[in-house]
């Protein structure tokens, strides 16, 4: 049966912002899109002048199946996607084993299939169990499905090794996603290095453990010709460095999330685990360099960064918790608040970083823009209550957020996953 989306808002390329639109959707698809559209037995959904986006599509998320379902599963972290308003999410390969062969890319392309609400797109590893000593099977990963190499939140150690993933990965177009951490800088910091480290007596990571990692990587790129994306960037030198390579022309892309631009390192104080992550939240003017990044084009696209953890492992002394956050429920709002209510971008802006570009950057051609014969992945929001953000209400294990408590704007309403209200 057909569907139609009856007075639908689309902020978008070729459409009226002021006007009215009905969208069809049919199999999955996208099949019409005008004004008033008349089709017999169709069930019809009256959206009343509310938004709609085309679906997030999230590019650094870690689903945790197989290996850590006691943390989340495909089940968990499709569910909180969805309320998040990403109808598709990637998997980082490091999960339990490694996605560094097409048998564990088949499992997880055969379970998304049967038990995620979302799409789920695996990345696969570009080192035998991300281990950063010897190439994976690439090729045999590319014919299973996966549509980026990454060794997910694991630093590659050897140039030479990445010299030569980049140069095999240039055969099959696949992006190389990178974690820039030069551990020998970082060693055992467990927060951004300076003041604050200081003032509370803890071991810190400077910035030049991302930046050293950054400069090297784009070299890498420029020499090889490959398809870069580096991953949740977070200082000022990596933006600047990032800004003046994509002006030589390098193939270059980079992302970041809310948490690196809505929050700083004085998030930390009182030794608040919730914002303990890596990279860790840096200064003032790293978030402000990472603003001007989102407002002139030099940050390509904003991802989630979800690295969920057990709430055990968060409520420990400082050195010893876990880093991560769970954010795919928390991304759109934070971002909405901090960079369209503040007038930094606007909300066309924002979905083209959500959804547009990545789905440019991972080569989904369905996906990513609303328009006939695209799929019928969207959602309907609302821009104008103000709500307090809940963990204890994720869909996600990980009940928990640095952002607890806070006011913000922009609640996803209804996710559509190919032409299906999940």
């Amino acid at each position: 049966m057909k569907t139609i989306l009856r007075n639908c808002t689309l902020i978008t390329d070729g459409f009226d912002v002021q006007q009215r639109y009905d969208i069809c959707m049919h199999n999955g698809i996208i099949e019409q899109i005008g004004a008033q559209l008349e089709t017999e037995d169709a069930k019809v959904l009256d959206l009343e002048g509310n938004i709609v986006l085309p679906g997030f599509i999230d590019m650094h998320c870690n689903i945790c199946e197989p290996g850590y379902e006691n943390v989340e599963d495909i089940i968990t972290v499709s569910r909180s996607a969805a309320r998040g308003g990403f109808t598709s999410i990637t998997c980082e390969p490091n999960t339990k084993p490694v996605i560094d062969n097409k048998t564990v890319v088949e499992y997880i392309v055969s379970k998304s299939k049967a038990q995620s609400v979302v799409n789920i797109y695996p990345y696969g590893s570009m080192s035998m169990g991300c281990e950063g000593k010897a190439i994976a099977e690439i090729g045999e990963m590319y014919d299973a499905g996966v549509v980026a190499i990454s060794d997910g939140d694991e630093f590659v150690d050897s140039a030479a090794l990445l010299r030569n993933v980049m140069r095999y990965s240039k055969m099959f177009d696949l992006p190389i996603i990178t974690h820039c951490e030069d551990r020998s800088l970082s060693g055992k910091g467990v927060m951004n290095e300076g003041y604050t480290a200081a003032c509370l007596g803890l071991s810190g990571m400077p910035r030049e453990a991302e930046e050293v990692q950054v400069a090297r990587n784009i070299l890498l790129a420029e020499i090889t010709g490959a398809k870069l994306h580096i991953a949740h960037i977070s200082t000022a030198g990596s933006v600047s460095m990032i800004r003046d390579a994509k002006e030589r022309g390098i193939r270059l892309t980079c992302e970041t999330c809310p948490h690196y631009f809505a929050l700083t390192e004085s998030a930390v104080e009182n030794y608040n685990t919730l914002a303990k992550v890596n990279p860790p939240l840096r200064t003032t003017k790293d978030v402000t360099a990472v603003v001007e990044g989102i407002v002139d084009g030099t940050i390509d696209a904003i991802a989630s960064g979800h690295s969920p953890v057990s709430l055990t492992e968060k409520k420990k002394e400082f050195d010893q918790a876990a880093y991560g956050i769970s954010a795919l429920e928390t991304a759109f709002s934070i971002s909405y608040t901090y960079l369209v209510q503040n007038g930094k971008i606007t909300l066309k802006r924002l979905a083209e970083l959500m959804s547009k570009k990545p789905a440019e950057i991972l080569n989904l051609t369905q996906k990513g823009e609303i328009a006939v014969g695209k799929d019928a992945d969207l959602i309907v929001i609302d821009t104008k209550e103000s709500y307090l953000i809940e963990p204890q209400l994720f869909a996600s294990k990980a009940k928990f957020s640095p952002f607890a408590g806070q006011e913000v704007r922009g609640r996803v309403v209804c996710t559509i996953v190919k032409g299906k209200i999940v």
